[in-house]
């Protein structure tokens, strides 16, 4: 991963409330070292709390607040997972339609454990073939994705895997998928 995302910026949708926190440092940690720059966008400004588990971890400083950013201003979207942050950015209205400019312009988007949530209320996985932490599988069957349990599944520029263990991979693939670019069936799910 040597210099694959130069010159991209990637925005990495947090909730201040609280995100997995491995699951946010190492995919910003892979676009960062192939050449990305990553930045944190939430829906206050301040900092987001980091946590381990159900345990506090790190508290990160926010770069922009999602309603003052769009989609073109980056390249590509990750949504970090744990319970509370795809919860809360699924009940903010600037968080989903954020997220779904994404789809509209065909960029690429990452998304690992819970967070597949926002990506349901952004009215985009219709059609699509997911994976998730495992109890989201009726959430996403019943907004018309595919689920299936595997490690990491691309379609057509949307990454999704299923819990921290699947970290390497999932970081692997987020890069390649935001090194091609624009996704022109990512459109589609719209």
């Amino acid at each position: 991963m040597a210099a694959e995302l130069t010159g991209q910026k990637i925005a990495f949708l947090v909730a201040p409330e609280g995100v997995e926190q491995v699951e946010l440092t190492e995919p910003w940690e892979a676009v960062r070292s192939a050449g990305g720059q990553p930045e944190l966008v939430s829906t206050q400004q301040g900092t987001i709390q980091g946590f381990n588990h159900l345990d506090k971890g790190d508290t990160f400083p926010v770069d922009r607040v999602v309603d003052d950013v769009s989609s073109a201003d980056y390249d590509a979207l990750v949504l970090p997972g744990g319970v509370a942050n795809p919860d809360f950015l699924r009940t903010h209205a600037g968080a989903v339609a954020f997220t779904r400019q994404f789809f509209s312009e065909g960029k690429p988007v990452g998304a690992i454990c819970h967070a597949p949530w926002t990506l349901i209320e952004a009215d985009v996985v219709r059609g699509r073939t997911v994976t998730s932490w495992p109890s989201l599988q009726t959430d996403l069957r019943n907004a018309g994705a595919t689920w299936v349990d595997q490690e990491v599944v691309t379609d057509q520029g949307l990454v999704t895997s299923r819990k921290p263990d699947d970290l390497p991979a999932f970081s692997a693939k987020i890069v390649e998928e935001f090194a091609e670019g624009r996704h022109e069936g990512q459109r589609r799910s719209v």
